[in-house]
Order: C-alpha cells, then structure tokens, then sequence
C-alpha cells in the first residue's frame, strides 16, 4: 500500500522532480512567510529598536535588551513546525506531490528557517553590541548561554540555530501525531515527539534550564558531543514524521 502511495506521479515534459520540489518549497514558504516575518518584525521593533529606545530614554541599564528575547525563537519555531503539516498535506498531497517529496520539502524550510533566525539573531546582537559600546552601557546577558559575549557569533548562531532547528522538527512531530491520530493518542505520543526539543536543551544546557540543571550538577557534554547529536536526533524527527505520514490517507474536507 505504501508502494503505491509513494510512486510518483507521471510529470509533464519539461518537468524534472527538482523543479517539482522547488514548486513545493515556495508553497510552504509563500504561505508561512506572513506568521514567520510577522513575528521577526514584532522582535525587531519590541527587543531591538524599543529596547535601544528604552535604553536612551532612562540613562542605560547594565543588561541587554534584546537577551530578555531570546526564549522566544525556539517555541515560535516550534509553532512554525507545527502548523505545516496540517496546513499543507491535504493541499499538496491532492495535486500530486509525494509524502516523500512533501517531507524533504518540509526540512529544507524548517533548516532555512532555523538559519535565518539563528542569523537574525547574530546581527541584532552584534547591533546591540556596537551601541551599547559607544554609549558606554553594559552589555550584561540576562540568559545563561553558550557563549559568555554578545561578540562572539559563532557561538550565538550554534546555539539558537540547534535550539530552533530542534524545536521545529519537535514541532513537526507534534502536527503530525496529533493530525494523523487525533488529540488522545497525539497527547500519548508526547514523550516520542518533543525528543528533538528535549536533547538540545539537555545537551547545550543554555537559557531557562540551564540554572536548574546546574543545581542539581548536571554539566553540559562537550560541544564536539552535543553539536552532531542535536543535528542528528533532529533528521530523524523529520524521518519520523516522514515514516507517519506515509500511510496517511487524504482526509475529506469537512462540510
């Protein structure tokens, strides 16, 4: 049954499977571009401009702004890996496109987003850094962290780029469990489905668990350990998800 559930379907000439995928990609992203660009503005205007503005208007406090905004990414993220699944399987499934071809379609734009984030993030703190240097401001991090600087990039894009990228395919099993088995059996599924989410908090040790965990003297494993296990639990959370939608029938519209 799976077999035939994944045969592709006959293109039209001139049209290769890459440029079938590149169709299906900027679907995804045409229709999530909205919710994920909306809420890079709100960041933007609510940590970074009203955070440098709130800095001006009261003489500068010794932490930085834009740090009291970094729990967000990864559960917005999450969120963003949620919704595909739902949003696009019927639709792009009906017009022909495989499980396979949907599920590749999906990492790729969870993986793009996760980078442009991660990027994001890097440049408004390095922005922060700059201004807060030449006012004379203390650039103190409100958040335990990888990285001990708000200059240091590297590790500010390893960090939120695992942390996100890890949430997303959380997200994406999320969707899918409870999309494929309905809200009982997706809250039983829970334990399978935030995996992704709970190895990179438990392996990078960074933001709100990092104090609890380090109270009961749990220590972060070596990067060199941590970085390649969050990137592979990660891939196989989007497998998983490729595994659980391939048997997965059309669902009619409802009405």
């Amino acid at each position: 049954m799976s077999a035939v559930l994944e045969r592709p379907p006959a293109l039209p000439r001139g049209t290769t499977a890459v440029n079938r995928l590149r169709q299906v990609l900027l679907a995804v992203i045409t229709g999530t571009r909205p919710m994920l660009g909306g809420y890079w503005i709100v960041m933007l205007v609510a940590f970074g401009v009203g955070g440098v503005a709130f800095q001006l208007a009261t003489g500068g406090i010794d932490h930085s702004v834009w740090d009291y905004g970094t729990q967000s990414p990864k559960y917005f993220s999450m969120a963003i890996g949620i919704s595909i699944a739902p949003a696009y399987f019927t639709l792009l499934i009906a017009q022909g496109v495989t499980r396979r071809m949907f599920s590749i379609a999906a990492g790729i734009y969870l993986t793009g987003a996760a980078v442009a984030t991660a990027v994001l993030w890097v440049v408004v703190y390095q922005l922060e850094h700059l201004v807060y240097g030449w006012r004379g401001w203390s650039q103190t991090l409100e958040n335990p962290h990888l990285f001990t600087d708000a200059s240091q990039a590297g590790l500010i894009f390893t960090e939120f780029f695992l942390l996100i990228l890890s949430h997303e395919a959380a997200g994406w099993l999320l969707g899918i469990t409870f999309y494929r088995f309905g809200f009982w059996r997706g809250v039983a599924l829970l334990p399978l489905s935030i995996l992704p989410a709970a190895a990179a908090e438990f392996l990078l040790i960074a933001q709100w668990l990092a104090d609890a965990l380090d109270s009961v003297g749990y220590r972060r494993p070596p990067l060199a350990v941590a970085v390649p296990t969050i990137l592979v639990v990660s891939a196989l959370g989007v497998y998983v998800g490729y595994l659980l939608l391939r048997p997965l029938a059309l669902k009619p519209a409802k009405g």
